[in-house]
């Protein structure tokens, strides 16, 4: 792991370095996409799971080429999850480079966290909140005075209702990442963070409000969470300077 002055180079380098990410990052996610769409109807399958266990029986395309273009949406929503963990690490290499040795050591376990904590969020996203704001909205379709209200979900409505779900809870499932990076860079300090946790909660909800559906259950799902994860993030952040300060004071002792 060389430090940041063995790496010095100039800006044409830098250039042609980010384009060698890029690319690299860009054949990963056409990989991908090449194989999702081979898969696409499978992938589609899984995604309409919860809309099936919630009693919804049938789903409909109002479009002549919309099967189509869903199978891209699909293919094109499964390789970004795919091609996740090689864009960040595209990314990692190329600002490695211009951090020192002891940066490159504390962010180096944050940005191994991200992918973990990004499929922790869409798991639950998955699993949990989408059967119940599905079966929250599904209800209210029924009897009214002798019409019979039936649901009848178009395809695409339905897969960009799932997938903001599914990327706002991974996304949202960041926020530690996130504050620990800030609080590394200098940008925000743990005082600050500790003193707006009140505004971190208002925060947590108003993200919620504009990512799920207008019901208290899926807000909840969302905005709970998130709550919990800016306090753990506020521990870790506390953890990593007490032991940045017993490092920087055996240093210190010693010189």
């Amino acid at each position: 792991m060389r430090d940041i002055d063995d790496t010095q180079a100039p800006l044409l380098d830098h250039l042609i370095e980010l384009r060698r990410r890029l690319l690299w990052s860009l054949a990963a996610l056409i990989a991908a996409f090449a194989g999702c769409l081979y898969f696409a109807r499978g992938i589609l399958a899984i995604l309409v799971a919860p809309l099936l266990k919630a009693g919804q029986t049938k789903i409909i395309n109002t479009e002549v080429f919309g099967g189509f273009v869903v199978e891209l949406k699909v293919a094109f929503f499964a390789a970004l999850m795919i091609a996740f963990p090689v864009i960040a690490n595209q990314l990692w290499q190329f600002v490695a480079p211009g951090l020192y040795r002891k940066e490159k050591k504390a962010l180096l376990p944050f940005l191994m966290m991200t992918p973990v904590l990004f499929i922790a969020g869409a798991s639950m996203a998955y699993f949990v909140a989408i059967p119940v704001a599905l079966t929250f909205l599904l209800g209210f379709q029924g009897d009214l005075g002798g019409v019979e209200q039936q649901a009848l979900p178009d395809v695409s409505n339905y897969l960009k209702f799932v997938m903001q779900f599914i990327f706002g809870f991974g996304l949202s499932f960041l926020l530690p990442v996130l504050l620990m990076l800030l609080e590394q860079a200098g940008i925000v300090t743990f005082e600050q963070l500790r003193g707006a946790w009140r505004y971190a909660i208002v925060g947590a909800f108003a993200i919620a409000a504009v990512l799920t559906p207008p019901d208290v259950g899926s807000q909840l799902l969302l905005a709970v969470p998130l709550s919990l994860l800016y306090f753990l993030a506020l521990g870790a952040i506390w953890f990593t300077r007490r032991r940045r300060e017993r490092q920087a004071a055996a240093e210190s002792g010693a010189a």
